[in-house]
């Protein structure tokens, strides 16, 4: 029988519902059935493409004896990390305070006031390596539980308190003061320090892709004409691009590198990742107009049209990892990896030659049992343009009659948010109005789906159906974000307006008086803490991407009180952005804009006009740090940055401000693309 999650609306969670462990979804109800019994919780915390997650599933939720024993002694309780980032925030930093490391599954047991006291990741069936078995945490737990109840208690209680102690992120009294040029240049030297020459990327294995540091090195290379900073972008993105973390065959980027060459992947694709690294590399083309930044911008924005759209019009969160690998067993990569024998039965023999040479692909394999995972090696024999085309195409096809991995096709808001960014800009650039339409129609979706009247975001839905938990700061942030780079790219100015309702609501119900940001609103959930974190994860914090948006919206809108609360958010990168800059890369983007500006530019003339068009597009192409545009008719109010702005001699132009100062309109497309650093 289905247990308490099956009602659920998370397909983490539905994965479960036919576990034996009678599962329950984080409630009051789920603790006061602890309460009563007397038993503590086993809080598991996960995602729908997490690898390990899967393997403890089935090795321990799926085991018979193992669910009689968690329900005997235990109130079990599962938690989707995405669509509860504040609950996995706060366990996750007790997990790593405790441990000094963290990953999912998260498995943390808590007393019936959901206070911890025994944590880990995942656990074997059996001892191995030196980690105990499950069912051997699960004992000691419950003859701690039921012999030294009151030391246990005692334990969760001071932990509880240590970490109400970490929440105080003090930005000092006075006037704001955000970072300046000196704190961007040690945040430079810092990530010089880190940066890996020879193959790309910072620091060792396992190896992410830095996308919030990239756009930082792009936008302090734009305003400083730093040359090193440069040089780590392209060196990083070609690394990356002809490594095995890319799909050489449908595009897109998988989570991260095993290793530190980018070779072997970790093989689930996530929404964030190839959102943000779209846009990147879509920055980089136009930073440098390098041939395969703007083939690999143009074949994630493609994978994620294709392969993460949904039927709703948005993108669904991540494909899992793992797919069945034709005898019945569900594999890692399964889908994605290639033995030479594969290639000739698919291309033939000379063709199958040339493809291994090519992709990297050896008898002995880079992966596991013979198979490879497909790269572009330094070294590999050039080959024909349209052979190489033919190989492709026959090899994509062949490899869509393999079973596909799952997707979860959860809609988050915050990533679509990311992902309408990228792809309306990279529609813009790349003239494919069918990128900006999709853009579109995701933030239609989030606006009548997801966001009420008031300017309050569900955080997830599901078949169109909302789920019931509210947004945190990054879903309020990232839709902004995507919303203003839609109406600079469309020129409807109804986005601007539902970016300042939700930026409202982040100064109303996430903002503190001194200026930090907390994660959760000030109605939330009250949990054992309330969650706050200014650094960069997988994704830009909540909070550096709130103050991105904040002050772009102030740039569009003239809003003094949106721009003070971004220099305000923004003293935690002074702080920070020399120390550890891997880890706040968006805050330091953000803090380059700001000390660009950021520049204003209103285009104006009619939509027909090829000039208006010219103009705009010399405006969307220019690299001045985090620039925001608006484009409009003559006398449209609309943006207020077009309020006055007035046709040049008749002709559309281009009207450039930044700290208060305006140029003299242009209609000009040089000269605009000049004052842009086009």
């Amino acid at each position: 029988m289905p247990n308490r999650l099956a009602h659920e609306t998370s397909p983490y969670l539905l994965q479960h519902a036919d576990n034996p462990v009678d599962w329950r979804p984080w409630s009051d109800e789920a603790f006061e059935e602890a309460r009563s019994r007397g038993v503590p919780v086993l809080l598991s915390v996960g995602y729908s493409s997490c690898h390990w997650c899967h393997v403890m599933a089935h090795e321990s939720f799926e085991d018979a004896e193992t669910a009689e024993y968690l329900n005997a002694h235990f109130v079990s309780v599962k938690v989707d990390r995405e669509e509860r980032p504040d609950v996995d925030a706060v366990y996750m930093e007790a997990v790593q305070a405790a441990t000094g490391q963290g990953g999912w599954p998260m498995t943390v047991f808590l007393t019936p006031d959901a206070e911890p006291f025994y944590f880990g990741t995942y656990f074997p069936p059996r001892p191995r390596h030196g980690m105990p078995s499950f069912r051997q945490v699960l004992e000691g737990v419950r003859a701690a539980w039921s012999d030294r109840r009151d030391e246990v208690r005692d334990v969760a209680g001071k932990i509880v308190r240590d970490l109400a102690g970490r929440t105080g992120i003090a930005l000092g009294s006075g006037a704001p003061q955000p970072p300046g040029a000196e704190d961007m240049a040690a945040a430079l030297m810092g990530l010089t320090r880190e940066f890996d020459a020879v193959r790309g990327g910072f620091g060792g294995a396992p190896k992410f892709p830095p996308s919030m540091a990239l756009e930082f090195l792009l936008r302090h290379y734009a305003r400083t004409g730093s040359e090193g900073a440069l040089q780590m972008v392209q060196a990083t993105c070609e690394a990356m691009a002809r490594g095995g973390i890319y799909d050489q065959l449908g595009g897109g980027f998988a989570r991260y590198s095993v290793d530190a060459e980018w070779v072997v992947p970790h093989f689930e694709k996530m929404l964030y990742d190839n959102a943000l690294l779209c846009r990147v590399y879509a920055h980089l083309w136009r930073a440098t107009g390098s041939d395969l930044a703007r083939r690999v911008a143009l074949e994630t924005a493609d994978f994620l049209v294709r392969e993460m759209r949904t039927e709703q019009g948005g993108f669904a969160s991540a494909l899992d990892a793992d797919s069945d690998d034709g005898t019945g067993r569900h594999v890692e990569g399964a889908y994605y990896v290639w033995t030479p024998e594969q290639l000739r039965e698919v291309l033939g023999e000379a063709d199958a030659e040339q493809a291994a040479a090519y992709f990297g692909v050896t008898e002995d394999g880079t992966f596991e049992a013979g198979a490879s995972v497909l790269q572009l090696p330094d070294g590999a024999p050039p080959a024909d343009a349209a052979r190489l085309a033919s190989v492709r195409e026959r090899l994509l096809a062949a490899r869509e009659r393999r079973e596909r991995p799952g997707r979860d096709d959860k809609i988050v808001a915050a990533w679509n948010g990311l992902a309408i960014a990228a792809l309306a800009e990279t529609g813009a650039y790349f003239d494919r109005p069918d990128l900006v339409e999709a853009a579109t129609e995701a933030a239609d979706l989030l606006v009548r789906l997801h966001m009420d009247t008031g300017g309050r975001l569900a955080r997830t839905s599901l078949g169109g159906a909302v789920g019931g938990h509210a947004g945190v700061l990054e879903d309020y942030a990232d839709v902004s974000e995507g919303f203003l780079a839609l109406a600079a790219v469309s020129g409807e100015g109804v986005w601007v307006d539902f970016a300042g309702l939700l930026l409202d609501t982040v100064l109303h119900h996430f903002a503190a008086e001194d200026g930090t940001l907390f994660d959760t609103a000030d109605d939330a959930e009250a949990l054992i803490r309330r969650p706050q974190d200014p650094t960069d994860n997988a994704a830009p914090s909540g909070w550096t991407a709130a103050a991105g948006a904040l002050l772009s919206y102030a740039a569009v809108s003239g809003s003094g009180r949106h721009r003070e609360a971004a220099e305000r958010a923004l003293v935690v990168v002074r702080a920070l952005g020399g120390r550890v800059p891997r880890f706040i890369g968006w805050g330091l983007a953000v803090a380059e804009a700001l000390l660009d500006g950021p520049r204003e530019v209103a285009v104006v003339g009619p939509d027909d006009d090829p000039g208006t068009r010219a103009l705009h597009r010399a405006a969307l192409l220019g690299t001045a740090p985090g620039a925001v545009i608006a484009v409009g008719a003559p006398g449209s109010d609309e943006v207020p940055l077009l309020e006055g702005r007035v046709l040049l001699e008749g002709r559309p132009a281009a009207y450039v401000c930044r700290h208060f100062t305006c140029d003299a309109p242009t209609a000009d497309v040089a000269a605009l693309t000049v004052s842009l650093g086009g």
